[in-house]
Protein backbone atom coordinates (compact mmCIF):
# COMPACT_ATOMS: atom_id res chain seq x y z
CA UNK A 1 0.00 0.00 0.00
CA UNK A 2 2.92 2.37 0.63
CA UNK A 3 3.83 2.03 -3.05
CA UNK A 4 0.30 3.08 -4.05
CA UNK A 5 0.38 6.10 -1.73
CA UNK A 6 3.38 7.42 -3.64
CA UNK A 7 1.18 7.51 -6.74
CA UNK A 8 -1.06 10.10 -5.10
CA UNK A 9 -4.13 7.92 -4.53
CA UNK A 10 -6.58 9.65 -2.22
CA UNK A 11 -9.21 6.95 -1.53
CA UNK A 12 -7.09 3.90 -0.79
CA UNK A 13 -6.35 3.59 2.92
CA UNK A 14 -8.66 6.44 3.94
CA UNK A 15 -12.18 6.63 5.28
CA UNK A 16 -14.72 6.36 2.45
CA UNK A 17 -16.70 9.44 1.54
CA UNK A 18 -19.80 8.37 -0.36
CA UNK A 19 -21.33 10.92 -2.70
CA UNK A 20 -24.87 10.24 -3.81
CA UNK A 21 -24.80 12.23 -7.03
CA UNK A 22 -22.73 11.45 -10.10
CA UNK A 23 -19.06 12.21 -9.44
CA UNK A 24 -16.44 11.15 -12.02
CA UNK A 25 -13.78 12.97 -9.98
CA UNK A 26 -13.90 10.02 -7.55
CA UNK A 27 -12.02 7.89 -10.11
CA UNK A 28 -8.30 7.37 -9.63
CA UNK A 29 -5.63 5.44 -11.52
CA UNK A 30 -2.32 3.83 -10.79
CA UNK A 31 0.54 2.65 -12.96
CA UNK A 32 0.17 -0.71 -14.71
CA UNK A 33 3.23 -2.72 -13.68
CA UNK A 34 2.83 -5.04 -16.70
CA UNK A 35 2.08 -2.82 -19.73
CA UNK A 36 4.00 -5.24 -21.97
CA UNK A 37 1.44 -8.01 -21.24
CA UNK A 38 -2.09 -8.04 -22.59
CA UNK A 39 -4.45 -9.24 -19.88
CA UNK A 40 -8.06 -8.81 -18.78
CA UNK A 41 -9.22 -7.07 -15.62
CA UNK A 42 -12.85 -7.59 -14.63
CA UNK A 43 -14.96 -5.87 -12.00
CA UNK A 44 -18.45 -6.89 -10.95
CA UNK A 45 -20.61 -4.47 -9.01
CA UNK A 46 -23.70 -6.51 -8.03
CA UNK A 47 -25.27 -3.69 -6.00
CA UNK A 48 -25.36 -0.81 -8.49
CA UNK A 49 -28.24 1.61 -7.98
CA UNK A 50 -29.48 4.61 -9.94
CA UNK A 51 -32.84 6.35 -10.24
CA UNK A 52 -35.33 6.35 -13.09
CA UNK A 53 -35.20 9.94 -14.39
CA UNK A 54 -38.97 9.94 -14.99
CA UNK A 55 -40.44 8.23 -11.91
CA UNK A 56 -37.61 8.66 -9.42
CA UNK A 57 -37.90 4.96 -8.54
CA UNK A 58 -34.66 3.09 -7.84
CA UNK A 59 -33.15 0.86 -10.49
CA UNK A 60 -30.89 -1.99 -9.42
CA UNK A 61 -28.28 -3.73 -11.53
CA UNK A 62 -25.09 -5.70 -11.68
CA UNK A 63 -22.52 -3.66 -13.59
CA UNK A 64 -19.77 -5.70 -15.25
CA UNK A 65 -16.64 -3.93 -16.41
CA UNK A 66 -13.88 -5.73 -18.33
CA UNK A 67 -10.82 -4.07 -19.78
CA UNK A 68 -7.33 -4.60 -21.15
CA UNK A 69 -5.13 -1.94 -19.55
CA UNK A 70 -2.33 0.01 -21.14
CA UNK A 71 -0.25 2.34 -18.95
CA UNK A 72 -2.87 3.18 -16.28
CA UNK A 73 -5.37 1.10 -14.32
CA UNK A 74 -8.44 2.13 -12.35
CA UNK A 75 -8.07 1.85 -8.59
CA UNK A 76 -10.85 -0.42 -7.27
CA UNK A 77 -11.91 1.61 -4.22
CA UNK A 78 -12.23 4.74 -6.33
CA UNK A 79 -14.30 2.74 -8.82
CA UNK A 80 -16.60 1.63 -5.99
CA UNK A 81 -17.06 5.23 -4.83
CA UNK A 82 -17.67 6.37 -8.42
CA UNK A 83 -20.30 3.69 -9.05
CA UNK A 84 -21.96 4.54 -5.74
CA UNK A 85 -22.23 8.15 -6.91
CA UNK A 86 -24.99 7.08 -9.32
CA UNK A 87 -27.20 6.21 -6.32
CA UNK A 88 -29.41 9.30 -6.52
CA UNK A 89 -28.67 10.12 -10.14
CA UNK A 90 -31.56 10.12 -12.57
CA UNK A 91 -30.35 8.23 -15.63
CA UNK A 92 -31.76 5.61 -17.96
CA UNK A 93 -30.07 2.19 -17.96
CA UNK A 94 -28.44 2.78 -21.34
CA UNK A 95 -27.12 6.16 -20.20
CA UNK A 96 -25.51 4.66 -17.09
CA UNK A 97 -23.61 2.06 -19.10
CA UNK A 98 -22.42 4.55 -21.73
CA UNK A 99 -21.43 7.17 -19.15
CA UNK A 100 -19.41 4.60 -17.20
CA UNK A 101 -17.68 3.40 -20.36
CA UNK A 102 -16.80 6.92 -21.54
CA UNK A 103 -15.55 8.01 -18.11
CA UNK A 104 -13.27 4.97 -17.84
CA UNK A 105 -11.91 5.42 -21.37
CA UNK A 106 -11.15 9.07 -20.61
CA UNK A 107 -9.56 8.15 -17.28
CA UNK A 108 -7.31 5.26 -18.33
CA UNK A 109 -7.01 5.23 -22.12
CA UNK A 110 -7.24 1.42 -22.08
CA UNK A 111 -6.55 -0.79 -25.07
CA UNK A 112 -10.04 -2.26 -24.79
CA UNK A 113 -13.02 -1.82 -22.45
CA UNK A 114 -16.58 -3.09 -22.18
CA UNK A 115 -19.40 -2.37 -19.75
CA UNK A 116 -22.58 -4.40 -19.31
CA UNK A 117 -25.53 -3.52 -17.11
CA UNK A 118 -27.76 -6.38 -15.94
CA UNK A 119 -30.71 -4.41 -14.64
CA UNK A 120 -33.36 -6.01 -12.43
CA UNK A 121 -36.72 -6.21 -14.20
CA UNK A 122 -39.20 -3.45 -13.58
CA UNK A 123 -42.62 -3.66 -15.14
CA UNK A 124 -41.83 -7.19 -16.31
CA UNK A 125 -38.96 -6.22 -18.65
CA UNK A 126 -35.23 -6.74 -18.18
CA UNK A 127 -32.81 -4.35 -19.86
CA UNK A 128 -29.17 -5.36 -20.37
CA UNK A 129 -27.31 -2.52 -22.13
CA UNK A 130 -23.79 -3.19 -23.41
CA UNK A 131 -21.17 -0.73 -24.64
CA UNK A 132 -17.58 -1.31 -25.67
CA UNK A 133 -14.51 0.52 -26.88
CA UNK A 134 -11.36 -0.53 -28.73
CA UNK A 135 -8.49 1.87 -29.27
CA UNK A 136 -8.94 3.38 -32.75
CA UNK A 137 -6.56 2.23 -35.47
CA UNK A 138 -5.47 -0.91 -33.60
CA UNK A 139 -6.44 -4.57 -33.43
CA UNK A 140 -8.37 -3.61 -30.27
CA UNK A 141 -10.75 -1.60 -32.42
CA UNK A 142 -11.26 -4.72 -34.55
CA UNK A 143 -11.94 -6.76 -31.40
CA UNK A 144 -14.52 -4.19 -30.30
CA UNK A 145 -16.33 -4.54 -33.63
CA UNK A 146 -16.27 -8.35 -33.44
CA UNK A 147 -17.46 -8.51 -29.83
CA UNK A 148 -20.18 -5.98 -30.59
CA UNK A 149 -21.36 -7.92 -33.65
CA UNK A 150 -21.39 -11.18 -31.68
CA UNK A 151 -22.91 -9.75 -28.51
CA UNK A 152 -25.89 -11.77 -27.42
Amino acid sequence: MEERKSEGLKSLGHKSVYKSTYDPSALETFENKHPDNDYWVRFNCPEFTSLCPITGQPDFAEIRISYVPDKRMVESKSLKLYLFSFRDEGAFHEDCVNIIMKDLVKLMDPKYLEVTGLFVPRGGISIYPYANYGRPGTSWEELAVKRFENHE
